[in-house]
């Protein structure tokens, strides 16, 4: 772990970036050199590792282009370079967000430090984030977020979101990219007004977007604690159990939390490394888990290749080891099975996870994401990501 853990903290450092009294991290410095939300919650936890101060200049970083609704994009253009180079509509941002590990980043620096001055400087911005999801992306008060556009998932190309972009199961990526561009343009046509244009194009309430709500709804009572808020607390835990309420409702079938689109919840019933993301959140029984565990993510068959977890089960006509989200494993994923893992007392199998990540990377290196068949590296190189794996030892 040595050799790797210095390999970490040498990427973090190379792909550390300071613009106007901003700093922050790129996910890899030739494909992505931007900053995401997601990837940049991410970065902090890493940092929060071996530099808490470098992990809170993250998470200020990420916050600076809040909109006065309350969303966090999910990029920021801090340069504009050749690539990613779309125009979202805004000035230097997207006009999306993607999943909300915000509160949960927020919270694990914290336990490094016990800096109180640090929460009170960032709740006023976690607060409207949260409270934007809320209400913004739940019009019709079901209690279940909707995301739209796929990339708010953080899973561009997921199979997951094939039907409702009129995909077959075997494509390429230029003609997924194409589908979600178009979405873009028609969402800048609507203002990028998500409750009431927007959710006419793509509308849909992905698992683990709801269940790491659901988690950072917890971290974010946690925080409100800390700092007095009583109300905020019951507010926050209140939000929380209605979303897993509303999953149990409108997302469970069969032992697995299924994704949904459309205005009567039709289930997208194709296995992804998502069905495993309610372990992370708690949301899941010791009895349900255990069930989930044994059929789905130690099934041979499925998710359980040589170097684990495939994001696309393999008897899925849509798997491939290669593809963008289609197939191959990613330590960010890899992190939050992990973490859902521990949760239930799933020791041996948290830990066989952990190994062949590490693995991946000794074999292959800072990669964006591993073939789980052969482990051969793919992607972008020096992809930060890789670095969660310090989170997954407990450093």
């Amino acid at each position: 772990m040595n050799d790797i853990e210095k390999s970490i903290k040498d990427l973090m450092l190379k792909n550390k970036r300071t613009l106007n009294s901003y700093q922050y991290t790129v996910p890899s410095p030739d494909t992505y050199p931007y900053q995401w939300l997601w990837d940049s919650c991410f970065h902090a936890i890493i940092l929060s590792h071996f530099d808490v101060e470098d992990a809170k200049k993250e998470i200020f970083s990420i916050i600076s282009k809040q909109f006065n609704n309350g969303m966090v994009p999910h990029m920021i253009y801090w340069e504009k370079k050749d690539v990613i180079n779309f125009d979202w509509g805004k000035d230097g941002t997207s006009s999306i967000t993607q999943p909300p590990m915000l509160a949960y980043a927020v919270w694990q620096i914290f336990q490094k430090d016990n800096d109180i001055e640090f929460l009170k400087s960032i709740y006023i911005p976690l607060f409207h984030f949260y409270k934007y999801l809320i209400n913004d992306r739940d019009p019709h008060e079901n209690d279940l977020i909707g995301i739209i556009d796929p990339d708010e998932s953080g899973e561009d190309n997921s199979p997951r979101f094939d039907t409702l972009l009129n995909l077959p199961p075997v494509q390429t990526r230029e003609k997924s990219l194409e589908k979600r561009l178009l979405l873009v343009k028609e969402n800048k046509e609507c203002n990028f007004d998500a409750p009431f244009c927007m959710k006419n194009f793509f509308w849909v309430k992905d698992v683990p977007f709801n269940v790491i709500m659901v988690e950072n709804l917890r971290a974010l009572s946690f925080i409100a604690e800390k700092l007095g808020n009583s109300h905020d607390v019951a507010y926050f835990n209140k939000k929380r159990d209605m979303i897993v309420k509303a999953m149990r409702s409108l997302m469970y079938e069969d032992g697995i939390f299924w994704s949904t689109y459309g205005e009567d919840y039709q289930k997208i019933k194709l296995k992804t490394w998502a069905i495993f993301s309610p372990l992370f959140a708690k949301i899941l029984t010791q009895e349900e888990a255990k069930k989930l565990v044994e059929e789905h993510l130690l099934n041979k068959e499925e998710f359980w290749g040589k170097y684990p977890v495939s994001t696309v089960a393999m008897d899925e006509p849509s798997f491939d080891p290669e593809g963008f989200w289609r197939g191959p494993t990613w330590i960010a994923t890899n992190w939050i099975i992990h973490k859902g893992l521990l949760n239930y007392g799933f020791s041996k199998e948290a830990n066989d996870i952990k190994n062949s990540s590490l693995e991946l990377i000794k074999n292959s290196g800072l990669r964006e994401y591993f073939n789980p068949l052969t482990g051969e590296g793919l992607g972008a190189r020096d992809f930060t990501w890789g670095g969660l794996v310090l989170d997954m030892n407990g450093n």
